[in-house]
C-alpha cells in the first residue's frame, strides 16, 4: 500500500531538513515540505482533480516537481512532468494524448496552457484543512514519464504504486542508502532516474536532497564541500565533466560513502580518477519501463570488473535468451529479458505496443548482454545498435569499452555504417586530446579485438552530443557517421 513519506516524516521528525532548493535558496525540513504539498492539493482540489485525472507540469527542475507529486498521489491523481526541451508541436502531440486535466508551467516555458501555478501563493491552509487523502490501492498509476523517443514515438511509462514502491524497497533494503544521507537532484524529473534513482527512497527513509535546476559540475563540488554531501548519482559524462572542472583536484572527498554510475559503463581511468581522490563508486542498471533500480555493482568489483553493471539486485529476475527465446550460455551475448514488481503498468493508451515487449512475465529491454562465470553481467549493446560486418555480429559496446582504454581517448561512440565489401563496418567517434590516425588505432586493437570488429572510420569530436537526460544520443551520431562515410565515397 501506497504510503505519503513527507507527512510521515512530519510526525517522525518534523524539524528535520528534507531538501534544499538551490534556485530559492530555501531550506526545508519535513514540516514545511509536507506543508507546500498541502497547498498544492488544495490547489489541485479548486481545480476539480479527481483520482485518474493527469496533472502535467512543465518546467526545468523545481521544487514544485516534488510538491505536485506528492500532492497528486493524496488525490489519486497521475502526475506527468514534461520535457521542457520539446518543441511546442511535441508538447501539444502529448498533451493531446494525455487529456490532461490540467497543465501547469511557468512563462518562460516554449507552451502556454493554464500556466497560473503562482496562484498557489494565495492559498491560506487557515480556511480550510485539505482533504483526507483517497486510498491508494497497488495497481493505481501514479507517475507518467515519456521516453526519450530518440529511436521512435515517444510512450507515456505508468508507474504504479506497486512499481515505485518495489523500486524503493529494493533500493533501501541493499543498503545503498541510510536515513543519515545527503544526496543532489540534478537529473531532469521527466526521466526516471530525477524520481526513482535516489529522490523518493531518500524520501522514504527521511533523507536529505539538495535539488538543482539543473546539472552544475562546479556546483556539484561546492556542496560537497559545504553541505555534507555524501552519495551521488549521475551518468558517466556527468561525471566526465565533474571530473574536468579545476576544483576538482582541490576538492576534499572525505565525506563521500560512494558515487554511483548509471545509463552507461564507467571507463576504468575515470574509475581511477576518482580513486586517486579517495571516492569509490557503484555502479547500476536498468529502464524505464523496469526498475530503475534493476542492477547493482558493489565498489570492490566495479574497481576490478568496471565493464560489469554487476548482479541483479533482489526483485530483479532476469534471463539472457538468442533469437528464438531460448536461454544462452556463459559468456554468449543474448538479449536480457527482465520481470518482477518493479515492472511498469503498461504504456498510456497504447497496449498492443506494451504487449509486444513481453515475454510472458519478462520485459524484452532491447539490451544485448553477456554473463560471466561469476555472474556478472556486462551490456554489449542495444539490439538495434548491433551490426553485422561481413557476416558477423558487432557489439558496439564491446568495441567503445577498449577504445577508452586507449591513453587517449577519455570518450568513444561506434555505430555501424553501410560498406560495399563487408556489408557494415564501424564507425568510431572519440573525445580526446589529439587527433589520432585510423591506422594507429587499429594497431593498438589488434591485440584485444578481432579484425571484424575494428572500426573502419574514425572521427574526433570536441564533445558527444547528449540527450537531454545525459546519455549520449547515438541517434545524432548515426546520422552524422552516414553522412560523412557518403560524402567520402562520392569524393
Amino acid at each position: 500500500m501506497w504510503q505519503d513519506f513527507i507527512q510521515l516524516h512530519r510526525q517522525r521528525t518534523p524539524n528535520k531538513l528534507a531538501i534544499i532548493d538551490r534556485r530559492s535558496s530555501k531550506r526545508l525540513t519535513y514540516e514545511d515540505l509536507d506543508s507546500e504539498v498541502r497547498l498544492w492539493q488544495l490547489y489541485l482540489v479548486a481545480a476539480n482533480i479527481k483520482k485518474g485525472d493527469r496533472v502535467a507540469y512543465l518546467a526545468p527542475n523545481r521544487l514544485e516537481h516534488i510538491t505536485l507529486f506528492f500532492a497528486c498521489c493524496r488525490l489519486g491523481a497521475i502526475f506527468v512532468p514534461l520535457n521542457h526541451r520539446l518543441a511546442p508541436q511535441e508538447l501539444a502531440q502529448i498533451i493531446k494524448h494525455i487529456e490532461p486535466g490540467i497543465v501547469i508551467g511557468e512563462d518562460e516555458c516554449p507552451f502556454a496552457m493554464d500556466i497560473d501555478y503562482k496562484k498557489v501563493a494565495e492559498i491560506n491552509l487557515q480556511d480550510g484543512e485539505a482533504p483526507k487523502a483517497v486510498a491508494i490501492q497497488q495497481d493505481d498509476p501514479l507517475l507518467m514519464l515519456f521516453t526519450s523517443g530518440s529511436t521512435g514515438e515517444p510512450k507515456g511509462v505508468l508507474f504504479h504504486s506497486k512499481m515505485l514502491l518495489a523500486n524503493i524497497e529494493q533500493t533501501i533494503t541493499t543498503g545503498v542508502l541510510q536515513p543519515q544521507d545527503i544526496s543532489i537532484i540534478n537529473t531532469p524529473f521527466f526521466h526516471t532516474g530525477g524520481y526513482n534513482v535516489f529522490t523518493l527512497p531518500m524520501f522514504s527513509i527521511g533523507g536529505t536532497l539538495i535539488l538543482f535546476e539543473k546539472f552544475e559540475p562546479a556546483g556539484v563540488l561546492e556542496v560537497i564541500a559545504t553541505e555534507g554531501v555524501n552519495v551521488f548519482w549521475a551518468v558517466p559524462t556527468m561525471f566526465q565533466a565533474i571530473a574536468d572542472e579545476d576544483n576538482f583536484s582541490k576538492t576534499d572527498f572525505s565525506n563521500i560513502r560512494f558515487f554511483l554510475s548509471g545509463g552507461a559503463p564507467l571507463s576504468l581511468p575515470l574509475i581511477q580518477t576518482y580513486h586517486r581522490h579517495g571516492v569509490p563508486f557503484k555502479q547500476g542498471f536498468g529502464l524505464t519501463e523496469v526498475g530503475p533500480n534493476c542492477f547493482l555493482h558493489e565498489t570492490e568489483e566495479s574497481f576490478t570488473y568496471p565493464n560489469s553493471i554487476g548482479r541483479p539486485m533482489p526483485f530483479s529476475k532476469v534471463r539472457v535468451v538468442d533469437e528464438d527465446g531460448q536461454d544462452v550460455g556463459v559468456d554468449e551475448v543474448g538479449e536480457m529479458l527482465i520481470a518482477g514488481p518493479h515492472l511498469c503498468l503498461g504504456y498510456w493508451r497504447n497496449e498492443e505496443k506494451f504487449k509486444l515487449s513481453m515475454r510472458g512475465e519478462y520485459f524484452a529491454t532491447g539490451d544485448l548482454v553477456r554473463v560471466d562465470e561469476r555472474g556478472l553481467y556486462y551490456v554489449m549493446g542495444r539490439k538495434k545498435e548491433m551490426y553485422i560486418s561481413g557476416g558477423e555480429n558487432v557489439f558496439p559496446g564491446e568495441v567503445e569499452k577498449q577504445l577508452v582504454l586507449h591513453p587517449n581517448i577519455t570518450q568513444s561512440v561506434v555505430v555501424g555504417v553501410a560498406d560495399k565489401k563487408w556489408s557494415e563496418v564501424g564507425f568510431a567517434f572519440f573525445v580526446g586530446d589529439k587527433d589520432i590516425e585510423l591506422a594507429s588505432l587499429r594497431e593498438y586493437l589488434d591485440p584485444i579485438l578481432a579484425r571484424y570488429k575494428h572500426p573502419h572510420h574514425l572521427k574526433r569530436l570536441a564533445e558527444l552530443p547528449l540527450l537531454a537526460n545525459g546519455k549520449i544520443d547515438r541517434r545524432h551520431l548515426e546520422k552524422l557517421a552516414q553522412q560523412t562515410s557518403q560524402s567520402k565515397l562520392m569524393s
